[in-house]
């Protein structure tokens, strides 16, 4: 399947960079908007890498081994809230950490002149000396998962052996936190280990975190977990926004319909995040586009106004009434004279 963008559109795209670089910085744009009404106390970016299957002969298409399919490698930056911060398609054959600066840099400097605590939370694939080196130099708290090694391993040996007895019916959790210097390092660094002993498991379940947060390591584990939710905003981005449907042929091309994809879902997330009330909140972006996006309705035309007519049993009128003041609130209002 292939696509043909307006000529309009066509000519935006000539001269590309500064085009799609405006556009790559949007998101940003928007989330500063919202951020001015509601100011937080602190941002908290999650980046991960995300699969788009393609089809055919696509520029930038290629087999990943990871997810074993011909694809495009998009990266994605979240803050805390689910807004999609920043992002970039990537060919299918790159490294999960590949343009990380590309990415991260531009979001870093929005928030450099905040008076905000910052935090970075990433996988495995961000496990790196040149990312460690970074975040401290623009003072971001961070905690990274760490790839096992034999080092590693031995300064736990002691939460590894089997525990004597017979294995209760619950999971055994066990912390441990130490100092540790990689060889590619050039200090010391804080890890945090994190031991589980299932009962139907001959061996533990290890992960390690290097971090700088002086938190107690069970604290650290748990603020680390919380990464998993970008995992789900781009599963919704993927099922609500559709934004792996990237069906173009030149990879420029799909590039714009990534960024175009990133606004939609962040508007989306906006209208989660401001105009839901509290019985609703917890609604996917799923749920938020059948019920009040799709839904359908009946148009009377009448002279001077038009009239639809919306069936209850998606939402209730007392609910859309909320919804609706909600959205209403958000105007700025012209300062009083």
């Amino acid at each position: 399947m292939s696509c043909e963008f307006s000529p309009g559109f066509g000519q935006w795209l000539k001269g590309p960079r500064p085009a799609i670089a405006a556009l790559t910085a949007l998101p940003g744009a928007w989330i500063d908007k919202v951020h001015d009404r509601r100011p937080p106390k602190l941002i908290i970016l999650d980046m991960d890498s995300s699969v788009s299957p393609t089809h055919g002969d696509q520029d930038g298409s290629a087999y990943n081994g990871h997810f074993g399919c011909t694809c495009y490698h998009p990266l994605f930056l979240f803050n805390q809230f689910g807004d999609l911060e920043r992002c970039v398609l990537r060919p299918g054959n790159v490294h999960s950490a590949d343009g990380w600066r590309d990415v991260l840099e531009p979001v870093v400097a929005r928030y450099k002149d905040k008076d905000l605590r910052r935090y970075f939370r990433g996988d495995a694939a961000f496990a790196s000396p040149e990312v460690y080196d970074y975040l401290e130099a623009e003072g971001f708290v961070y905690a990274i998962r760490l790839p096992k090694n034999q080092v590693l391993q031995e300064s736990i040996s002691h939460l590894l052996k089997r525990p004597v007895g017979r294995p209760p019916n619950h999971v055994r959790r066990y912390y441990a936190s130490f100092s540790y210097q990689a060889g590619s390092w050039d200090k010391k660094r804080r890890v945090v280990a994190k031991v589980e002993w299932h009962p139907d498991d001959l061996y533990a379940r290890v992960g390690f975190i290097v971090t700088n947060l002086s938190r107690s390591a069970e604290r650290v584990t748990w603020f680390y977990n919380q990464r998993g939710k970008a995992e789900q905003y781009i599963k919704e981005g993927k099922n609500a926004i559709k934004w792996t449907r990237l069906s173009c042929r030149k990879f420029r091309d799909n590039a714009v319909r990534l960024q175009l994809h990133a606004l939609a879902y962040n508007l989306a997330n906006f209208m989660r995040t401001l105009a839901l009330p509290k019985e609703v909140e917890h609604w996917s972006m799923t749920t938020l586009r059948e019920k009040l996006v799709k839904i359908g309705a009946k148009v009377v035309s009448h002279g001077r106004y038009v009239t639809f007519q919306l069936a209850e049993v998606a939402v209730p009128r007392g609910l859309f009434e909320i919804i609706l003041r909600l959205i209403d609130d958000l105007r700025r209002r012209p300062a009083p004279a």
